[in-house]
């Protein structure tokens, strides 16, 4: 089964900006662009952190309350140095999170969710930016065909994992919910199937019921004894 990966949803050739770059342009740059951050890039290409509108935001809070608001938890050095940054290269946060171009979308949306950034530069192994990947991008496999989802289906799941004959299961695909319908071959196969189904990029939900054909999760009876062949009992005799 083939999922989409990062090199197949993202931006391949982003707006970055340099370490000098004044914190008035990124501003311009993330407003013009519509884009919530921004790599910083050296000279060489390679990433050197990233600059989104929280960190512009929680600049402005910090002229406005240098007492820190929800920035509280930050040091007073590193408060004063927020409020007075004029540049990327002092407002960027260092050593950000990234992704290979052959991570798989869900894997990029996990490293979004745990490390909560909204913007993944995508390296090759040198650290040198590939795209950027952000929810927008991910949010792509959604928009994928009900026929190419069918399809896949149908292919992947019943043919390539199940093995079965897939003229024996109906599958219905409508805004990305899929119905199933029809009969498996054995009972295990239905224990799998929703699962896999619901693993198919683009797939929402998964409906419907099917039969099997043979159960197989039950235990085989153990074999029958064959009495013609158990050995004669020696009988005893009785003194007289």
């Amino acid at each position: 089964m083939h999922h989409h990966e990062v090199r197949d949803v993202m931006t391949a050739d982003p707006v970055t900006v340099t370490s000098a770059t004044s914190l008035k342009y990124v501003a311009d740059l993330l407003v013009r662009q519509k884009i919530g951050a921004v790599p910083v890039l050296s000279l060489r290409g390679r990433v050197l952190g990233v600059v989104a509108e929280t960190d512009l935001l929680r600049k402005e809070e910090l002229q406005r309350d240098p007492d820190g608001g929800h920035s509280v938890h930050l040091s007073y050095r590193a408060r004063r140095d927020l409020a007075t940054a004029e540049t990327a290269g002092e407002i960027m946060s260092t050593d950000p999170v990234t992704v290979r171009p052959g991570a798989t979308v869900a894997e990029a949306a996990r490293l979004m969710d745990r490390h909560g950034v909204t913007c993944l530069p995508v390296t090759d192994e040198s650290g040198k930016l590939l795209g950027v990947v952000c929810p927008r991008n991910l949010l792509q496999i959604f928009l994928r065909s009900d026929d190419e989802i069918r399809a896949e289906i149908r292919k992947d799941i019943l043919v390539g994992y199940l093995g079965t004959n897939e003229a024996l299961v109906q599958v219905e695909v409508t805004d990305g919910v899929v119905r199933l319908a029809g009969e498996l071959e054995r009972k295990s196969m239905v224990a799998l199937i929703r699962p896999a189904v619901r693993a198919v990029d683009g797939v929402i939900d998964v409906e419907g019921e099917l039969s099997f054909a043979y159960d197989d999760t039950e235990p085989l009876p153990a074999p029958k004894r064959d009495e013609s062949r158990r050995p004669a009992e020696r009988g005893r005799t009785l003194g007289t």
